[in-house]
């Protein structure tokens, strides 16, 4: 078994730099199992099937959806000018308000793509309007993008909870405590390149602006407190969620705000739909070799070797950071979670690591990828809407690195930062 977990490992590599896309590596390296292992290769197509009859993953296009109405309804705009309204007034107030309103968005969208796409345009031109470089500008709306997945509802935790068999409940509750560090701890950082760099504080523009701005973008911003709401409550289902999400963001962008017209709506969901069929295609083949890697007893036999190798779970965490981290900036951050899982939960689970608090620490780790060079996605996404080359995003985005790394290592050390909300609302 193991020569041929090696020559299907060497199948899976050989096409990837060959250049074919990773789910079509990882799908013919599930065929080559199945054939050298002289099985029938009807397998395949029945995992691949078997891996997408999943109610929770029904929440996945339709949080897409949600996000993409959301951004054309330019829903975005309103929730900005309340930040801004809000804390704009201190040093550095520009800055704070974009992460603030990435901090709301969050809670609306769950994608840090979505986050950059959806709010980065009107954030980075107002920082440039008061002076910031465009550099520092593209860098803050960067890393606050990264929040966006953290605070619920979130993408990547449906497809952790679907594939580790987690409540995706309880995930959505892991992730406030730590998305709100998130933004504090970037907060922090504005204050201290505030005073470094001159940042001029803006006039308080006085509470009526601040109620002006609130009343306007008030269906906005009541869209996080009515999926979490509706969901701990018991109104509906994390799944559900998505379904009622996307219903509400049609009503605000049709009927209340009157920025959607009906002629856009097709274009949106064929765009939620070809990037559904790209995290779709991934679930379905990583669902196939997910199998062929646990009748090989691949997690099985690593798993005691790494338990064997490391004696103590705060080091297996660690550990675990280094690794995780170094494959975020290569690889897609839900193709990496769905080539790990099998591997990296079951060592965790016998460490006795909550597996809540390690979806949340796969999840961190993954994300921060997105903002970090080779790869960072969301990096290529912010250097377009500001008109800056990658390498001088690339070069930008490394010091705020600093405070989301302070988060990430305090979740690994304090477990109750990702499981006392969940414990406490939905019990042990």
């Amino acid at each position: 078994m193991t020569q041929l977990i090696a020559t299907i490992a060497a199948v899976w590599f050989a096409s990837i730099l060959i250049g074919m896309p990773l789910f079509a590596s990882m799908g013919l390296a599930a065929f080559a199992f199945v054939h050298f292992a002289g099985l029938s290769d009807s397998i395949v197509p029945q995992k691949m099937a078997q891996a997408m009859n999943s109610f929770p993953i029904v929440a996945a296009p339709l949080f897409i959806l949600m996000g993409n109405i959301l951004g054309a309804a330019k829903i975005t705009d309103r929730i900005v000018a309340f930040a801004s309204a809000l804390i704009g007034w201190l040093r550095g107030g520009y800055a704070h308000a974009s992460i603030l309103a990435s901090m709301i968005f969050a809670g609306m969208v769950g994608s840090a793509v979505a986050d950059a796409a959806g709010s980065g345009a009107i954030e980075i031109r107002s920082m440039r309007r008061a002076g910031y470089k465009p550099e520092t500008a593209a860098a803050i709306t960067a890393a606050a993008a990264t929040i966006g997945p953290i605070i619920p509802p979130s993408l990547p935790m449906v497809i952790y909870g679907v594939t580790a068999d987690v409540s995706i409940g309880r995930l959505f509750l892991a992730g406030v405590v730590p998305g709100v560090l998130m933004g504090l701890s970037l907060m922090a950082m504005v204050a201290v390149v505030a005073r470094r760099q001159g940042f001029a504080r803006q006039k308080f523009q006085g509470f009526r602006r601040i109620g002006r701005t609130f009343l306007d973008g008030f269906f906005a911003l009541m869209a996080p407190v009515l999926l979490l709401g509706g969901m701990f409550s018991g109104a509906f289902t994390p799944t559900e969620a998505a379904a009622v999400a996307t219903l509400y963001a049609l009503v605000l962008g049709l009927y209340v705000y009157r920025t959607l017209e009906w002629r856009q709506i097709p274009e949106l969901m064929v765009d939620a739909a070809e990037t559904m069929g790209l995290v779709a295609a991934l679930v379905m083949v990583a669902g196939a070799l997910g199998w062929c890697m646990s009748i090989s007893r691949v997690p099985q036999t690593l798993s005691p070797l790494i338990v064997a190798t490391i004696s103590s779970p705060i080091v297996f965490l660690l550990a675990c950071n280094l690794i995780l981290l170094v494959v975020g900036c290569f690889m897609e951050a839900l193709a990496a979670m769905l080539l790990l899982i099998p591997i990296m939960v079951p060592a965790a689970h016998s460490f006795g690591v909550d597996p809540v608090q390690f979806g949340l620490i796969m999840i961190f780790n993954l994300i921060l990828g997105t903002i970090h060079p080779p790869i960072g996605v969301v990096l290529f996404v912010v250097s377009r809407i500001a008109g800056i080359s990658f390498e001088a995003m690339s070069r930008a985005i490394l010091p705020w690195l600093v405070p989301l790394l302070v988060v990430l290592l305090a979740i690994t050390i304090w477990p109750p930062l990702t499981t006392a909300l969940p414990n406490l609302l939905m019990g042990k």
